[in-house]
C-alpha cells in the first residue's frame, strides 16, 4: 500500500512538511501545472488516501481488476481499499484532483467515506460528465483550489463543503439499481467491525470512554473468534484489525488535543490509556510526533 508520503515523493520528490500539522493531510492540485515528462507508469497498488480527479482526456484506469477507457471530461473516485492505476499522461490532458486521508471527515465533520453508497455500486464509481456536470465540478474544484492557497482560517470547513458536494453529487447520478448488499461473509464481518469502530467516535466529553480498544474484545462483542476477524478484515482492506484500532485512535487522539482545551493527560484517559507515557508513546509511532509537540504547532 502507497502512503500519502510516498505520493508526494513520487509524483513531486518531496513532501510538504507543513501538511503534518493539517487533519487529514487534504491538498488539491491542477492536472497540467503537475505533469513530469518521461513519467513512469503508477503502480497497480492500494493508497492509504482517498482521491478525486476530474480527467479531461483519453486514457485507460485500471480499477480494481477492471480496464476502464475514459475520455472527454470524466470524474474518478478513489478508494483506499481498492488498488488503481493508469495509463502515462498525454500532454494535453487536463484537470484537477484532491487527496486527502479519511480522517478529513472525522471529528465535528464527520463523513462515513467507507459506508458511502457510492462505493456499494455494481459499476466503478467513474462518470462522463455532461458539458453542465462538467461545468459545475469544476467549479468546485476551482473553489478548493482557492481555499487551499489562501489563509481564511475557516478555509477547511468550506472545502469539505465542497467535496462532500461532489461525492453526494456522484451518488445522484448512480442508477438505484446498481447498488448491491454485502454478499460476501469477510464483508460482512468487516463492515459490521467498522461500523462496532465508528460508533465509538467522536469523543465529545471527557466522560467519554472507549469499550472496545482490542481486537479480541470486537471478536466477543461480534461472538466470533478473532482470528477469524483478523482473517476478513485482512482480506478485504488489505489492514489487519489493530492497524484499523489504533489508526482511528490516533485520528481522534488528533483531532482532540488540536480542537479542545484538554489536556494530554485527559486525552490519554479518554482514550482508555492509563499510563500518559504508553499514550506518549503510542502518539509518536503513529504520528512521528509526541503529543506536546503536536498540540502547539
Amino acid at each position: 500500500m502507497e502512503s500519502i508520503e510516498e505520493f508526494y515523493k513520487y509524483k513531486f520528490n518531496k513532501y510538504p512538511e507543513n501538511l503534518h500539522n493539517t487533519i487529514g493531510q487534504f491538498n488539491v492540485f491542477q492536472i497540467e501545472n503537475r505533469m513530469r515528462k518521461n513519467e513512469e507508469f503508477p503502480i497497480h497498488i492500494r493508497r492509504n488516501f482517498f482521491k478525486i480527479m476530474l480527467f479531461s482526456g483519453e486514457n485507460t484506469f485500471r480499477y480494481g481488476n477492471q480496464n476502464i477507457k475514459v475520455s472527454g471530461n470524466t470524474l474518478l473516485f478513489f478508494h483506499p481499499n481498492i488498488p488503481y492505476s493508469y495509463q502515462p499522461l498525454s500532454a494535453i490532458t487536463k484537470g484537477a484532483f484532491c487527496v486527502f486521508k479519511s480522517e478529513f471527515f472525522q471529528g465535528n465533520y464527520k463523513l462515513d467515506l467507507d459506508n458511502l453508497s457510492l462505493f456499494k455500486s455494481s459499476n466503478p464509481p467513474i462518470f462522463k460528465l455532461s458539458k453542465t456536470s462538467c461545468q459545475e465540478v469544476e467549479n468546485l474544484f476551482s473553489k478548493m483550489l482557492q481555499e487551499v492557497q489562501g489563509d481564511y482560517i475557516y478555509k477547511y470547513d468550506l472545502i469539505r463543503n465542497y467535496v462532500s458536494e461532489l461525492y453526494f453529487l456522484a451518488m445522484k447520478w448512480i442508477p438505484p439499481e446498481n447498488f448491491f448488499q454485502y454478499g460476501d461473509a469477510s464483508k460482512r464481518i468487516t463492515m459490521i467491525f467498522t461500523e462496532l469502530l465508528e460508533q465509538q467516535f467522536p469523543i465529545q466529553y471527557k466522560s467519554d470512554k472507549l469499550k472496545f480498544r482490542l481486537p479480541n474484545e470486537y471478536a466477543e462483542k461480534m461472538f466470533v473468534h478473532v482470528n477469524y476477524l483478523n482473517r476478513c478484515v485482512k482480506k478485504v482492506t488489505g489492514k489487519t484489525t489493530s492497524q484499523h484500532i489504533f489508526e482511528r485512535i490516533g485520528t481522534e487522539a488528533k483531532i482532540l488535543l488540536k480542537h479542545t482545551d484538554w489536556t494530554i493527560s485527559e486525552v490519554s484517559e479518554t482514550l482508555g490509556f492509563g499510563d500518559p507515557a504508553h499514550f506518549n508513546k503510542f502518539f509518536k509511532k503513529q504520528t512521528g510526533i509526541n503529543p506536546s509537540s503536536f498540540k502547539l504547532v
